[in-house]
């Protein structure tokens, strides 16, 4: 490989550059992962990640002289931050708990929910002001939009708290492409 950067040296800070982009957005992807638990999709995941990290790192060894590879090294970097981002919620790996707090009829937002395939839980609560309505459903994070849709129609004026789940068990997630709810395990 050196020889082909010796050929072609302005190739080699394009090539630091889209390596650490790389490296780091799975970086991101595997810390997700570890955080969900994903013991197999983890490890693999990390395998490619420190794979392209020692390739691009030995050829900053081999050309430890160039400003210009730093900078590459640097800007992928923080590039690959923000690919990682990117990436990550474009899969929206995993689900959310959406806590709703309403002084609208919580019922009528379950129905709400159900009918567009979310389980839900109503619950009746005492804020500070008034008394209010409490709905809880579990989502996949790529139906977060949609539930958010819901409640801003529901009520505008809805005050609601989004929590990243790591594990969910039984009860109603939402409805299968079959239209039938699917149940937890």
């Amino acid at each position: 490989m050196t020889e082909f950067f010796e050929l072609y040296p302005w190739m080699l800070p394009v090539v630091i550059f889209f390596g650490r982009i790389c490296d780091v957005t799975l970086g991101t992807l595997r810390i997700i992962f570890v955080a969900k638990g994903e013991k197999k999709k983890a490890p693999l995941v990390g395998f490619f990640e420190v794979f392209i990290w020692v390739v691009i790192i030995s050829q900053i060894f081999t050309h430890a002289n160039s400003m210009i590879a730093y900078l590459a090294y640097a800007g992928g970097y923080a590039a690959g931050n923000f690919v990682g981002i990117l990436v990550e919620n474009k899969i929206a790996f995993g689900f959310q708990m959406i806590r709703i707090y309403t002084k609208n009829n919580g019922l009528e937002l379950v129905q709400r929910l159900n009918r567009n395939g979310f389980g839900s839980t109503h619950i009746h609560g005492e804020g500070v002001v008034a008394e209010v309505e409490i709905i809880e459903t579990v989502v996949s994070r790529k139906s977060g939009k949609k539930v958010m849709d819901i409640i801003r129609t529901f009520d505008p004026d809805a005050f609601y708290v989004i929590e990243d789940i790591r594990t969910k068990q039984k009860g109603i997630f939402e409805v299968s492409s079959a239209g039938a709810p699917r149940l937890g395990k």
